[in-house]
């Protein structure tokens, strides 16, 4: 089971200022990724719908919900009902009608409880340094997927700095793009994640 190893979830921000978007980090980041940007890259655009896998707070998942807007679907998912529960804090407060919490353990099979080829693109982003059954997370996002869909991982690289996970339990661009290829994606290309983490973009 994936566990809340990061910095966004932690006692350090209140409830009240996550739910206004102030202050907030992303799970396990430290602050350094970028989501507006980051979702730019991967080519979000109105009515697609949107799996983010870990979702924590919401640091992607809203961002997201902006950019598809109405006609759109975010699904957002986590093994942790704080962080649930913040998401859909955050939803309402922006009347973000179409994000939709699924509390899941993406460890387990068909974990998402999505319905297969059901959307258009999957984020998952600083959740496998934190999850031991890696295979069957990237699995699930290729069950998920549409044919043509886009998976994106967003990890810590291995850059040496005091934030994040320690070194040895952080996921190699290699064996990240290892596991999403014997998931029978196809590389797309990487992209900017953000200090001190990589982007890799895959194909169904």
């Amino acid at each position: 089971m994936i566990q809340n190893l990061g910095t966004e979830n932690s006692a350090a921000n209140s409830t009240t200022k996550r739910a206004s978007g102030e202050g907030e980090a992303p799970r396990g980041t430290g602050g350094f990724l970028h989501p507006e940007r980051t979702l730019s890259a991967l080519d979000i655009r109105p009515g697609m719908t949107v799996a983010d896998f870990g979702a924590g707070g919401g640091y992607f998942t809203i961002p997201a919900a902006r950019m598809i807007g109405t006609g759109g679907k975010v699904y957002a998912i986590d093994v942790q009902k704080q962080a649930i529960n913040l998401i859909k804090s955050r939803a309402n407060l922006e009347h973000l009608l179409h994000v939709d919490t699924i509390w899941a353990d993406l460890e387990l099979p068909q974990g998402s409880r999505l319905a297969d080829q059901s959307v258009d693109v999957v984020l998952i982003a600083n959740i496998l340094f934190q999850a031991e059954k890696k295979d069957v997370i990237l699995g699930e996002a290729w069950r998920v997927l549409r044919p043509g869909g886009a998976l994106a991982i967003l990890e810590w690289d291995a850059t040496p700095f005091p934030a994040g996970p320690p070194p040895e339990s952080r996921v190699p661009k290699e064996q990240a793009r290892t596991l999403a290829q014997s998931a029978g994606f196809t590389l797309e290309r990487e992209f900017d994640a953000g200090d001190h983490h990589y982007g890799i973009l895959f194909k169904k």
